[in-house]
């Protein structure tokens, strides 16, 4: 070997030592930085074990959605949509119409609607669990005709007092085999809830119909609060089986026994609605 090919060889094998030098120090300035970060871990485990709690996480955003009472599946729907939850309402809340409490609810943003579902069951569940059924049950109501009923008187009380009276009515009529003729009940059937009702719409067959039907609707129309479920299962004790708007009122009826009483109900209300140009001779709006 050449004295040059062995300073060569020396020189590969000094800068070789030096790499692995070099090498060895980066190792074990990592292996410090490390030993630093465990010992500050210790430190933070011992704080735990003494007591001091970490710091709580944040909460989730939270939304606050409020379903009127007397609102169907469909109906719904709308608010549902409006919060953000995710999901088909009406496919999600199926087979329950009336059983899905109104009430004001508080739901993760983005929260499915199987979550709202859920809560409105379980609320539904706990504030019947409350209302006495002796009454409707010495009538061989079940608690679906209570519900049913009450859904009813949600939609045609305008009034906390009249609940009651219209409740007694729909008993008194179900007694005599006299048809309810609710129109809230075509509504339900053809899903017109804001415009007036068409005469064929008025005579749609649908057994929801309660003009052409006598009893009781297959089920419930919409979602009735406590106030209606009560008194669906608990009427007044009065013999009314007519109502009509009472002219000059902001939502009351006149009530009344006889059909000659309620006729004349009837032509004073169409002479009011007459004089008002057609249009609900109320007095809400004054």
């Amino acid at each position: 070997m050449s004295d040059e090919a062995a300073r060569l060889r020396e020189e590969r094998r000094r800068a070789a030592r030096e790499q692995r030098a070099r090498r060895r120090r980066l190792v074990g300035a990592v292996l410090a930085v490390l030993a630093l970060l465990g010992a500050a871990a210790t430190v933070g485990v011992y704080a735990f074990s003494r007591g001091e709690d970490p710091p709580p996480p944040e909460p989730p955003p939270t939304i606050t959605l409020t379903i009127p009472e007397g609102y169907s599946r469909a109906q719904t729907a709308e608010p549902v949509r409006e919060a953000g939850l995710r999901g088909d309402y009406p496919r999600a809340s199926k087979g329950h119409e009336g059983y899905l409490f109104p009430d004001t609810y508080e739901l993760e943003r983005g929260a499915p609607v199987t979550d709202l579902v859920e809560l409105q069951l379980a609320t539904f569940e706990r504030r019947f669990g409350g209302v006495g059924m002796r009454y409707a049950r010495s009538k061989n109501l079940t608690r679906h005709d209570v519900v049913t009923i009450a859904s009813m008187v949600e939609e045609e009380a305008q009034i906390e007092r009249e609940r009651k009276l219209i409740a007694a009515v729909i008993y008194n009529r179900l007694r005599e085999g006299i048809p309810l003729g609710i129109d809230a009940t075509v509504r339900f059937a053809t899903g017109n809830y804001t415009e007036p009702l068409t005469e064929s719409e008025l005579a749609n067959d649908s057994p929801y119909n309660t003009r052409l039907n006598a009893g009781l609707p297959p089920g419930p129309i919409s979602s009735p609060g406590l106030a209606s479920l009560e008194a669906a299962a608990r009427p007044a004790e009065v013999d009314y089986l007519y109502y009509v708007v009472e002219p000059g009122t902001c939502g009351e009826h006149a009530f009344s026994s006889t059909d000659a009483e309620f006729q004349r109900d009837v032509a004073r209300y169409n002479e009011a609605r007459e004089a008002a140009g057609g249009q609900s001779p109320d007095s809400c709006e004054e």
